[in-house]
């Protein structure tokens, strides 16, 4: 069944979870799976929130949040990680739009991606360090939302703003067959957590969260547009790990509380 195809091709992308075969099927899948990053997204905030509870019930509140950080990383293959670091080198670079592209599709890390990716992971790891002490309930609801709006951020950006490279690259399968079926499919499951959030926490809460997630993911998305052609799939990934930094910052500051 081609939905069935469309998810196990988000899953294996998205994450390192074993499928029992193959996830790339026909070239399509890749664009039709963006309507399932949201769902992926709650399936890993389910792994780590189950990762947390456990790890929490072992160790003291500082090691349990520095090893679901580990656990996050793990969980992607380091792939939104590895986005966010080598976006950062580029978008930074004071060369042409050209250049960036360039300097972005080069696998080796400079300054501006360690310091990116270090900052990212310590909002993680400091905003979970405080919900930890703020009761279970707060953690695992944050757990399950933020990697979920991530996931979202992503497919929204990837569906409704314009792509930077020419020719085949990664990034461009995924916008095969992607299109209003898929945004409206991906919209849908993160209004399904939003009116779910906002019946546990409230309103002003939920909508504070949205807003800490979506405000640095839409700052990086426009400086992405000033400095090249469009976005790519290295920015993709800086958009998920800046939605999901801000959020959880939300959860951390007390909106959910």
């Amino acid at each position: 069944m081609r939905f069935l195809e469309d998810f196990a091709c988000a899953l294996g992308f998205l994450t390192v979870l074993p499928l029992p075969r193959s996830p790339r099927g026909s070239p399509g899948a890749f664009g039709r799976s963006f309507g399932w990053f949201p769902a992926v997204g709650l399936l890993l905030g389910a792994l780590l929130a189950g990762g947390s509870l456990a790890a929490g019930a072992l160790f003291p509140a500082p090691v349990s949040a520095a090893l679901v950080v580990g656990l996050w990383a793990l969980l992607t293959g380091g792939l939104h990680l590895d986005g966010l670091m080598d976006a950062c080198d580029g978008l930074f670079a004071a060369k042409s739009p050209a250049g960036r592209l360039e300097v972005m599709s080069d696998p080796h890390p400079g300054a501006f991606g360690v310091l990116g990716a270090v900052c990212v992971l310590l909002v993680k790891y400091g905003a979970l360090l405080s919900l930890s002490g703020g009761g279970a309930g707060s953690l695992v609801l944050a757990l399950l939302f933020v990697p979920a709006l991530g996931r979202w951020a992503m497919a929204a950006a990837a569906i409704l703003l314009p792509y930077g490279r020419k020719g085949r690259s990664l990034g461009g399968s995924f916008r095969l067959e992607a299109g209003r079926a898929q945004r409206f499919f991906a919209s849908g499951w993160m209004l399904a957590l939003l009116a779910a959030l906002f019946s546990l926490q409230g309103a002003v809460a939920g909508a504070a969260v949205l807003a800490a997630g979506l405000a640095p993911a839409c700052a990086f998305a426009a400086l992405a547009l000033r400095r090249l052609p469009g976005l790519t799939g290295d920015v993709y990934g800086a958009l998920g790990e800046l939605a999901e930094a801000g959020a959880l910052a939300a959860f951390a500051a007390g909106c959910c509380r």
